[in-house]
Parts: C-alpha cells; sequence; structure tokens
C-alpha cells in the first residue's frame, strides 16, 4: 500500500503570500528594497540561508542570521489568520482516506507551532505522524524526510511505496535521497518551468498530484 508524505507551507498550507511578507519585514529591517512573488520565485533556494544571500547580494555574518530569522518568523506568525489551506487539500485528502492510504506531514516549520495549527484546521487525524523541525531550520529536507520514515516504519507504517508531495525542488531532492517517488505541486516555490526540470511530474493542484501520482 502506497504512503503519501505531505509538504505543508506552499502544499497543504497555502501561505506564500505570507512567506513573501515575512522575507520583505527582513528586508524592510536591514534597508533593502523589496522583492515580489517573480523574485522570490528566481533566488529561493535551499538552505535557507544562502537565499538569504542571494537576496542580500553578500554572504550573511554568523550574528546576524538569528535577528532575520527572529524577524521572518514574527512577522509570518502575524499573519496567520490570512492563510488557510489549499483549495483542494481537503478534497485529496479525503480521497487517500477513503482509498486506504496512509498519510503523513513532514513541514520545515517548527514543530511547536505546526503541530496546533495542523490541529486548529481540523486535519490532525488524517496524519499517522506530523514532523516540523525541532531544533535549528534553514537547512535541506533530505535527513528530516529520512529519519520521518525511520519513525514511521518504527511504528509500524509501511513504507515500500513512498510519494513525496511538495511544492520545492528540496522536496524532489529528499524524496530522491530516500529513493521514494515524488510529485511536485506549483504552490509558489518556484517557476513552474523550475520544477519541471526536476525530473518529475508537476501539478497545479494537489488532486491532480495524486491523479500523477496514480492514486486517483
Amino acid at each position: 500500500m502506497p504512503h503519501v508524505v505531505w509538504d505543508w507551507n506552499g502544499t497543504l498550507f497555502d501561505d506564500q503570500h505570507l512567506v513573501i511578507d515575512g522575507l520583505n519585514a527582513v528586508l524592510d529591517d536591514v534597508g533593502l528594497p523589496r522583492v515580489d512573488l517573480a523574485a522570490y520565485q528566481r533566488l529561493y533556494t535551499r538552505p535557507v540561508r544562502r537565499f538569504y544571500e542571494r537576496v542580500f547580494g553578500r554572504p550573511i555574518a554568523d550574528h546576524e542570521w538569528q535577528r532575520i530569522d527572529d524577524v521572518y518568523h514574527h512577522a509570518y506568525r502575524a499573519a496567520l489568520d490570512r492563510a488557510g489551506l489549499a483549495a483542494d487539500a481537503r478534497p485529496a485528502l479525503d480521497a487517500l482516506e477513503e482509498q486506504g492510504v496512509g498519510q503523513s506531514l513532514l513541514s520545515m516549520w517548527r514543530h511547536d507551532e505546526l503541530v496546533p495549527l495542523v490541529a486548529r484546521l481540523g486535519i490532525a487525524e488524517r496524519f499517522a505522524r506530523i514532523d516540523g523541525l525541532r531544533d535549528e531550520g534553514g537547512g535541506v529536507k533530505a535527513p528530516f524526510l529520512a529519519a520521518h520514515l525511520d519513525a514511521l516504519a518504527d511504528a509500524g507504517q509501511p513504507d515500500d511505496e513512498v510519494v513525496v508531495v511538495g511544492d520545492a525542488l528540496d522536496d524532489a531532492a529528499a524524496a530522491e535521497h530516500v529513493r521514494a517517488r515524488c510529485v511536485l505541486y506549483d504552490g509558489g516555490s518556484h517557476p513552474r518551468e523550475h520544477l519541471e526540470q526536476a525530473g518529475v511530474p508537476v501539478a497545479s493542484t494537489l488532486t491532480e498530484a495524486l491523479r500523477l501520482a496514480g492514486l486517483r
């Protein structure tokens, strides 16, 4: 039986506008020009510190990094009530549940904030496991996906056919790292043409992502 590992930010959770606002709060703080979605997509990469160096046009010193992270998350958190689930997130989750397909959630957002938000949105019970970042963030997703799958296996969840659904090239790289399948969702992190260069299917909706994965 397949198991779907969902990404959160930009995939199930439609928050790209909040991400841009958070980034612009950082740029305001350091006196740099604001960016729009097109500029964000052109520059976005992981690790996140490397992304900010692209935006700033210079290296970022260690003493600057904590303030950048704090300013971003303060602005993002303050605007959370302006974001919600992707338009077809609930139908996609329902479709998998009806088929008996296992589902879990792996995010690179802070775990202690992720879990109550997922619960508040009424979908926590859909997931066999929910994992966010429990320590310093900003790195690549691959080791976190490996640990997530190990935890699922320890709990008796089959992982013989894992499908990762996410919106970033880093999701595709993480899936390749654990030899899982991947479908990328055009949720805003990258221009679609960049997603299409990853060598995996690219979907415009979450229900289409499931169809491309053979799960609809």
